[in-house]
């Protein structure tokens, strides 16, 4: 495969086919990245004590963010991917990272509750749970029971960060194009959506589940917060919603 470097040309071409496609998304994605981030920070700086990242893929937020190697980072993921994923941390670093704590689970099936209780997680301790492109790809009664344990088994003051669609892009009926468009292609790629809030659902759906001081990121917020001068006329899916809450 050629590197964007090598052929910027062919990268740009397909980025621009794929902005044709999904407008917006791309966009959206990098405000997730920097929102997520930007709580991450925030946290540490209020007395974190524990991050657990879920389905944490390729991930790099224990190793690049400051402050992160003076907590304790649980990333749970696939066995597969992680194994990837730890051979890559090897080559890069020589050794894994003394912080961090792997644990492989299937969240589709594996309590990752109870690998995690093993792992030495501290239900007592403050702790972020980062969702980030995940739960739309769990059943709801997966989602159900990740959301119960975070808020049974977290110390004061513990919160959750995750982004979701509304259930219009889960299903295929949303209205807009884009969202259409996004359903097809999941399809098409063997990973369909399983999971959805629905639009100003988010306080409710939480609430129910144990959280409070809840808030919901729309793209109009990351628009004002990140996209300012040169980048202020970049599209946005306003499908794609962030949210966080602290256990109640």
């Amino acid at each position: 495969m050629e590197c964007i470097a090598c052929n910027p040309d062919k990268a740009k071409a397909s980025w621009e086919q794929r902005e044709r496609i999904l407008p917006g998304i791309d966009n959206s994605v990098i405000a997730r990245v920097r929102y997520f981030d930007d709580f991450v920070k925030r946290s540490i700086d209020e007395g974190l004590e524990q991050l657990v990242i879920l389905g944490a893929g390729y991930d790099s937020r224990a190793y690049r963010i400051e402050g992160l190697t003076k907590i304790k980072v649980f990333e749970v993921d696939h066995p597969a991917m992680q194994a990837m994923k730890i051979e890559k941390i090897k080559k890069i670093f020589g050794s894994l990272p003394d912080h961090v704590t792997y644990i492989p689970a299937d969240l589709g099936r594996d309590d990752f509750g109870q690998k995690l209780l093993e792992m030495g997680y501290s239900p007592s301790k403050r702790t972020l749970f980062l969702m980030e492109g995940l739960l739309y790809y769990l059943p709801p009664e997966i989602v159900n029971k990740i959301l119960f344990f975070i808020s049974k088994n977290s110390g004061n003051d513990s919160a959750i960060i995750f982004d979701y669609y509304p259930p219009s892009v889960v299903d295929g009926s949303c209205e807009l194009e884009v969202g259409r468009n996004l359903y097809n292609q999941l399809i098409q790629y063997g990973e369909p959506l399983q999971f959805g809030i629905k639009d100003g659902g988010v306080e409710a759906f939480l609430s129910q589940r144990g959280f409070s001081k809840i808030h919901n990121v729309t793209s109009v917020d990351y628009k004002r917060a990140y996209f300012h001068g040169i980048n202020e006329g970049r599209p946005l899916c306003s499908l794609l919603y962030f949210a966080h809450a602290v256990v109640e």
